[in-house]
C-alpha cells in the first residue's frame, strides 16, 4: 500500500526551483532511499515532504490525504517525522529532555513514558547518558538522539537526511543497523544518504536525484548493479 506519495511535485526557494516535476512513493513496510550527489535536491525533497519547502506545483500525499499545503507541525502529527542532517539536537538539554520534546503531540503523549522504555531499550546508550547534556555527546551519540526522539513521536514515515554524515566507519555501521532494526520492527523509511553502497544495500527501493529531477528509480540492488550508478557513485 502507497503511504506517502509525490506527484509532478516543484519545489524550492524563491525564484531558485530545485525539485522539477518529482514523482516517488514509498510504501508501507518500505526501506527507500534517495541517492545522488551533492546539490541534487536531496535534503530540499525532505524539507519539502515535511513542509519546511513550499511546493509551486504538484501533491503530497499521506494515505489518503494530501499534506503539500499543511504547516509542519500538522505533518508531524499525521506521523511523517524528519530526522535532519546535523542532527539538531538542544545542546544545552538532558538526552531524556531531548526525547520528551519528541513527544509533544497528542497523538503520542499518552504512550510517552512506554515509549521512551522502548527507545532506551533499542538503544541503551541514550539510557545510560539520560541525565547528561546533548553536547557532551559524542558525534554517533548525538546521532542516535535524534532517531531516538524522532522514534518518540511514532513516526508512520521516518525521514533520515544524510544519517552517517560525519561518522566513522565503525559508527556508520552502528547507525546502518540500527536503522535495519527500526524497519524490522515495522516503520517505513525514507532516507537519504551520500554513502549509496551502504543505502541500496539496504534498501527495498532507491531513487537517484539527479539536479533536481529523478534520473533513475528502481529495487535497491538493481541500482547498485547499475553501470551509471557504479560509475558516478561508487568509483567502479
Amino acid at each position: 500500500m502507497k503511504l506517502l506519495s509525490i506527484k509532478n511535485v516543484t519545489a524550492g526557494y524563491g525564484d531558485a526551483m530545485v525539485l522539477n516535476n518529482i514523482s516517488l512513493h514509498v510504501d508501507e513496510g518500505e526501506v527507500v532511499s534517495i541517492v545522488g550527489a551533492n546539490g541534487a535536491g536531496k535534503s530540499t525533497l525532505l524539507s519539502t515532504l515535511s513542509g519546511l519547502v513550499t511546493t509551486t506545483q504538484g501533491e503530497i500525499w499521506m494515505g489518503d490525504q494530501r499534506i503539500e499545503n499543511l504547516a509542519p507541525h500538522r505533518i508531524v502529527e499525521l506521523g511523517v517525522i524528519q530526522v535532519p542532517e546535523g542532527r539538531k539536537i538542544f545542546p544545552l538539554l538532558t538526552v531524556e529532555e531531548n526525547l520528551y520534546i519528541g513527544s509533544t503531540m497528542a497523538r503520542v503523549r499518552k504512550q510517552r513514558e512506554e515509549n521512551l522504555e522502548q527507545v532506551y531499550e533499542l538503544l541503551p546508550r541514550l539510557a545510560e547518558r539520560k541525565d547528561q547534556v546533548g553536547s557532551t555527546l559524542s558525534g554517533g551519540e548525538q546521532q542516535m538522539l535524534a532517531i531516538g526522539r524522532a522514534l518518540m513521536g511514532m513516526p508512520r514515515v521516518l525521514m533520515l537526511d544524510e544519517p552517517s554524515l560525519g561518522l566513522s566507519p565503525v559508527l556508520v555501521s552502528t547507525v546502518f543497523g540500527l536503522i535495519k532494526k527500526i524497519s524490522e520492527m515495522g516503520t517505513t523509511v525514507l532516507m537519504v544518504e551520500q554513502n549509496v553502497k551502504q543505502a541500496l544495500q539496504m534498501s527495498n527501493r532507491g531513487y537517484v536525484l539527479e539536479n533536481g529531477t529523478i534520473s533513475m528509480e528502481g529495487a535497491g540492488n538493481e541500482l547498485l548493479n547499475n553501470p551509471h550508478v557504479k560509475k558516478a557513485y561508487l568509483g567502479i
